[in-house]
């Protein structure tokens, strides 16, 4: 598993809105049984939301809102394969968690 990975959402409640997650665990944590990640959510036309706090990561070709501030551990066991991987675009997601931590 490395860092930026994505992987399906292994929630099937929330599957249908957030197909994916991102992990940004750093890989010097890899021992660990769980990874830290954030959901990436299709985005609603309806809400406008802050790029910073909820960047576009592009998945397979399609867009998606990164929800920082949902950031959450899961189960290294629940992720099965990657689908992808998004550490062209992590300058977007270190951004939005430094929203996330400090406010800017």
């Amino acid at each position: 598993m490395a860092q930026y990975d994505v992987y399906a959402n292994p929630s099937q409640r929330s599957g249908k809105d957030i197909p994916y997650v991102v992990v940004i665990q750093s890989d010097l944590l890899d021992g660990l049984a769980t990874r830290l990640t954030i959901p990436l959510a299709i985005p609603d036309g309806d809400v406008k939301v802050p790029t910073v706090l909820c960047p576009v990561i592009v998945v397979k070709g399609k867009r998606l809102h990164a929800l920082a501030h949902y950031a959450a551990p899961l189960p290294a066991r629940e992720l099965g394969l990657a689908v992808d991987n998004v550490a062209t675009q992590a300058n977007f997601l270190v951004s939005a968690m430094e929203a996330v931590l400090a406010g800017i």
